[in-house]
């Protein structure tokens, strides 16, 4: 097989419709935006959010507290997560976690949480660790590493 023998599967393409080609074509004179308005016109149509110059919805709902544009999320996993998926005496970190199946992606790191019990004793590498999960993991005999 050659580049040039490539072809796409049958049916998965589509001729683009071709706007304003006559009116046999369903898609001709005004192609498809109607008589008039604003819509009609070049350029024309509304900004995101705008509701005819009632009040937007974002703009009626109340806002509270303070949102962190520049926050770098964590991944959370609980000490029962790892007492599940991990051998006694084995080290854990974001690519151990990733390949174990506990996350999908890491993007910005994880904070290990203390939901459950851990009896294995693990050297657990993460960005960040609660209170009671850092207790746990070294009452067990692991050590809790900040990365």
């Amino acid at each position: 097989m050659y580049i040039h023998e490539l072809t796409p599967a049958e049916g998965s393409t589509h001729v683009a419709k071709r706007k304003g080609r006559g009116h046999g074509t369903g898609n001709g004179k005004t192609a498809g935006r109607g008589h008039k308005g604003q819509k009609a016109r070049s350029g024309g149509g509304v900004r995101v959010g705008f509701e005819g110059g009632q009040m937007p919805l974002a703009r009626r709902i109340p806002k509270r507290g303070f949102n962190n544009i520049f926050a770098r999320p964590l991944d959370a996993v609980n000490v029962s997560v790892l007492n599940d998926r991990f051998e006694d005496g084995a080290e854990v970190g974001v690519e151990e976690l990733l390949k174990a199946g506990v996350l999908s992606s890491c993007k910005y790191g994880v904070k290990i949480l203390g939901n459950g019990e851990i009896t294995k004793k693990l050297t657990v590498k993460a960005a960040a660790f609660s209170g009671s999960a850092k207790e746990k993991i070294e009452a067990a005999g692991g050590k809790a590493e900040v990365v």
